[in-house]
């Protein structure tokens, strides 16, 4: 086996294969996210939240206050 000098480096990965390679794991990802939306039945209901704020979530809105009180998270 022989050592490798600091002055080598490995090979670079050419910028297309890198591409290619993120693009193949973007399909398998979306297919996968796809599949698990078959499976999962349409308008199943969430139970409620205990002891969130009552309304739209507040962290999409940007309102983290509550009675005056600004919780950062």
């Amino acid at each position: 086996m022989t050592k490798r000098t600091s002055s080598e480096q490995p090979a670079k990965t050419p910028a297309r294969v890198v591409k290619a390679r993120i693009a193949e794991a973007a399909k398998r990802a979306l297919a996968e996210a796809e599949a698990r939306r078959k499976t999962t039945p349409r308008g199943e209901s969430r139970p409620p939240e205990l002891g969130g704020q009552p309304g739209p979530e507040p962290t999409r809105y940007g309102d983290w206050e509550k009675k005056g009180v600004i919780s950062d998270f």
